[in-house]
């Protein structure tokens, strides 16, 4: 039976959406307000407040709160179980690609001996 872990499935799907992609790289450089991620995707305080939120409920930001004013960090531990997850499928698609690179070799070099080059160059015709 398949086994799933849930907070890998909800980094996933955290990811899955390009607008949260773009917030934690620019919490990346350091912690923003709700407001300084808002500006650049051109987004009402309302909408950004959503999307932080499914970042929160993944594990990837942390807010907190200063007088009026939401600050949010990065918080990098679900991205680094998700590398973990990745890297196994990531030394499995290497060893098949290294392999079909192999094989790949291997049919030239025979199509080689097959058919070998002629010299076509104008010196050695003969009129």
């Amino acid at each position: 039976m398949v086994k799933y872990c849930g907070s890998l499935d909800s980094t996933f799907g955290a990811l899955a959406d390009p607008t949260r992609r773009a917030i934690l790289s620019t919490l990346m450089l350091g912690q923003a307000s709700i407001s300084e991620l808002a500006r650049p995707h051109r987004m009402s305080l309302p909408a950004v407040l959503k999307h932080v939120r499914v970042l929160e409920q993944a594990g990837l930001v942390s807010q907190s709160k200063n007088g009026r004013t939401r600050f949010c960090q990065l918080a990098a531990e679900p991205l680094k179980q998700a590398e973990d997850w990745i890297s196994r499928y990531r030394a499995f698609w290497e060893g098949t690609f290294d392999a079909l690179e192999r094989f790949l070799a291997e049919q030239k070099a025979k199509e080689d001996q097959k058919w070998p080059r002629r010299n076509r160059s104008r010196e050695s015709r003969s009129n």
